[in-house]
């Protein structure tokens, strides 16, 4: 059933649910158009729309091949929508489930794609903040690239920052989908040019393997393994790219490369890709560990955590039905710096002991400071003890206790 969006577009036909709203497609003045009208809750929200506003004239003037271009921004009543470019094909997210994985000229092209479009929104002053498969669009109408692959475009420039909103996420909640997210995200810090690229970069690697670099289980334990373990290699590919994707993987912002260094260097790998087939490689098996069994609170969760859970993108929200675009973007509490520290400084699925604390953590420093004060309390009340019998030995026949000038000791505090 058609219905109006403003006074200048129409929606005819759903072509996606997600977590932030329902894309249409519609028709404006200049023809199709794809409208994402946003979930009425937060079209009713007023700092949102706001921020809306606000956000208008950044979103209209980020124009570039690769990036799917927004070309109104409609508040009308209770309606609150993102009128964009129609693209005419599927998202990356489609196609890897078709697949599983691309081959790495595909892989590697459509991710430089992708760069460029970054790129040009980053020199804008305009950070996307939720870079994942599903935001990637392929247009089928477009020249074949490089291994067979399609024009990719980035969309969903501004959704992100536009729901994020202080009264809604304050300081103690995050933006994002945890296979996806950079490591200073979950440790609180204001979002950066550089947490698109890691973002980036954990899209390719799940192109070439199948499967996110350190997803798997449940979200706390994804966000954690963003900012302790280190990647796992994927045999099979030339080294330079490897070196290449850890780059980008660091945990460190700074070393990580910037969009435009990043399109150029994955194109120059291009010649070298060509011919190479799909990785053959395992996807592991998540096993639960503690931490993650400690996570569920009903007896359904707990029958779950028991679960072997494979590698992907996992919604934030355990159990929840996957909507029809896997869109899941929505907030979740920052970790504290005590859970943070949990995880082994190691490669990606490798947790240590339970219980074990990583070395040098403020919560192992702790520890090891209450251990040494009882040390010296107990050192201290037994040197008290022997100077108690000591005197006691040196007092007369009387019982009084001879004390040079007349003064009764006194013992030093306990540290």
């Amino acid at each position: 059933m058609a219905r109006n969006i403003g006074s200048r577009y129409t929606a005819h036909q759903i072509l996606g649910r997600g977590s932030a709203g329902t894309v249409w497609l519609g028709e404006g003045p200049e023809g199709p158009v794809a409208i994402k009208l946003l979930r009425e809750d937060l079209a009713s929200d007023q700092e949102l729309v706001g921020r809306f506003v606000q956000e208008r004239t950044a979103l209209l003037g980020l124009h570039h091949p690769r990036v799917v271009a927004v070309r109104d921004l409609v508040v009308d009543g209770n309606d609150l929508a993102l009128v964009m470019e129609l693209v005419r094909g599927t998202d990356l997210r489609t196609r890897l489930d078709r697949e599983r994985r691309l081959a790495p000229e595909a892989a590697v092209a459509v991710v430089a794609d992708v760069a460029d479009g970054l790129a040009a929104a980053h020199a804008a002053g305009v950070v996307h903040r939720d870079v994942k498969p599903e935001n990637i669009l392929l247009d089928m109408e477009g020249p074949i690239g490089p291994g067979g692959s399609h024009p990719a475009l980035l969309t969903d420039f501004g959704i992100a920052k536009l729901i994020d909103t202080p009264r809604r996420t304050k300081a103690t909640r995050i933006i994002g989908t945890p296979d996806y997210l950079a490591p200073e995200i979950v440790e609180g810090l204001p979002p950066r040019a550089a947490v698109d690229i890691y973002a980036l970069a954990t899209v390719l690697y799940e192109l070439l393997a199948g499967f996110t670099p350190f997803g798997g289980g449940h979200p706390g334990a994804v966000l954690r393994r963003h900012v302790t373990e280190t990647v796992v290699p994927l045999p099979g590919i030339p080294d330079e790219l490897w070196q290449l994707l850890v780059q980008c993987l660091a945990k460190a912002p700074a070393s990580r490369l910037r969009a435009g260094e990043l399109a150029a260097r994955l194109r120059e790998q291009l010649p070298q890709l060509a011919g190479i087939p799909s990785l053959e490689v395992d996807e592991p098996d998540a096993e639960p560990t503690q931490e993650e069994r400690s996570y569920a609170e009903t007896d359904d969760q707990r029958a779950a955590a028991e679960q072997p859970r494979r590698r992907g993108a996992v919604p934030l929200v355990p159990g929840a039905a996957p909507d029809s675009n896997r869109d899941t973007h929505t907030s979740m509490r920052v970790p504290a710096p005590d859970e943070l520290a949990g995880g082994a400084r190691g490669t990606a699925r490798a947790p240590r002991a339970a219980g074990q604390r990583r070395p040098g953590s403020a919560r192992h420093k702790a520890e090891a400071v209450r251990k040494r004060r009882i040390t010296l309390g107990v050192t201290a009340a037994l040197l008290i003890a022997v100077l108690g019998v000591g005197g006691w030995l040196a007092t007369s026949s009387d019982g009084a206790e001879r004390v040079p000038g007349g003064t009764a000791p006194t013992a030093a505090p306990v540290p």
